[in-house]
């Protein structure tokens, strides 16, 4: 018998799991009236927007806090990174070749990078250098403390890369591992179109030497990229198969290829796994929450698809989404895994 205080929402989610995502993600939000993201309409807590699909996820979600637009106005908005010691959060506008900043102290929204070689993926190294995957050089770039540009990599093999996506470095060597999908160079929105010269892969750069090795192949459109909390396995969002990968990391390589999960309602695009090893996945409807054994057990749904995420903030416990035209943010019980 369900207990008086079971909503529908709820009904829902215990009686179909993950496959009441896409069912859930078309109920109105509370009674008919659209959210009010200004904050002018405070909502009811707990958000109606933050939902429980398995019972692990309960833990991570806040009694009385709220979701958060941020900003809206990009053209495609991807690649949120957090910088600790300027407190901002960076992210990237893709069509419109911006790099923007939100500013934690004030929250004030400013134009970081014009132009930005329409950058996609976002991260800083051990040492706070950003480092960005860009359309439009075809490569993954450093910014250096001096203001200086550092090509990380361009080629492989004599050849030129295809459009670097995703962009993490690994918490203990600091190598750097970023994903090439073609989407870059599929056209002119998201760059410039070219013929591609390499298959899509996922590559590691040496942190000391600097010397590029190609990790795996065996992707489609290989994009987001996570470390596990302990390193040693590396996720790998592929949406050209609409599947997310996950790999066991041996040494410099990676092996045992697998299915982590096939989500419904929409590929994953970005990913980050938080401290318990939950890999959070930017999406439709918004951000799915999976657990290590490949369980979907919490959702955070947006009126926009979602395309990327990142943890941030002082405790490095605020989620922040990419999500088409905005950034939005909440704070959740765990905090992020590793660097990103």
């Amino acid at each position: 018998m369900l207990k008086p205080s079971c909503d529908r929402r709820s009904f829902l989610t215990a009686a179909l799991g993950a496959a009441a995502l896409p069912v859930l993600a078309q109920q109105p939000v509370g009674n008919a009236t659209p959210r009010d993201w200004s904050g002018n309409s405070p909502l009811m807590y707990p958000d109606p927007d933050i939902v429980t699909v398995d019972r692990r996820f309960a833990k991570y979600v806040l009694f009385n806090t709220p979701l958060q637009r941020l900003h809206t106005g990009s053209m495609w908005a991807e690649g949120p990174a957090w910088n600790g010691v300027g407190r901002y959060m960076v992210w990237s506008d893709i069509p419109n070749n911006l790099q923007y900043r939100w500013i934690a102290d004030d929250n004030r929204v400013t134009v970081f990078r014009n132009p930005s070689n329409y950058s996609n993926g976002n991260t800083f190294d051990r040492e706070g250098r950003q480092l960005s995957g860009e359309h439009g050089g075809r490569r993954v770039a450093r910014y250096e403390g001096n203001g200086s540009v550092t090509t990380i990599a361009d080629k492989f093999e004599g050849k030129r890369l295809n459009s670097p996506n995703d962009v993490v470095v690994h918490p203990g060597d600091g190598s750097i591992w970023f994903t090439d999908p073609t989407y870059g160079i599929n056209g002119n929105y998201e760059g410039s179109q070219a013929p591609s010269e390499t298959k899509q892969a996922v590559y590691r750069v040496d942190g000391q030497t600097g010397a590029i090795a190609k990790v795996t192949d065996e992707v489609n459109q290989p994009n987001g990229l996570a470390f596990s909390p302990d390193q040693k396995k590396l996720y790998v969002a592929d949406t050209g198969s609409g599947e997310t990968l996950v790999f066991d990391v041996d040494g410099r390589g990676l092996r045992n290829r697998k299915q982590f999960v096939k989500l419904t309602g929409g590929n994953a695009d970005g990913i980050r796994c938080d401290a318990d090893g939950n890999v959070w996945c930017g999406a439709r409807p918004g951000v799915q929450v999976v657990a290590p054994d490949g369980t979907v057990i919490g959702m955070i749904r947006l009126p926009e698809q979602c395309a990327n995420v990142c943890f941030g903030g002082v405790k490095r416990n605020r989620l922040f989404m990419t999500a088409s035209q905005s950034l939005y943010a909440v704070y959740v019980g765990i905090s992020g895994a590793g660097l990103a």
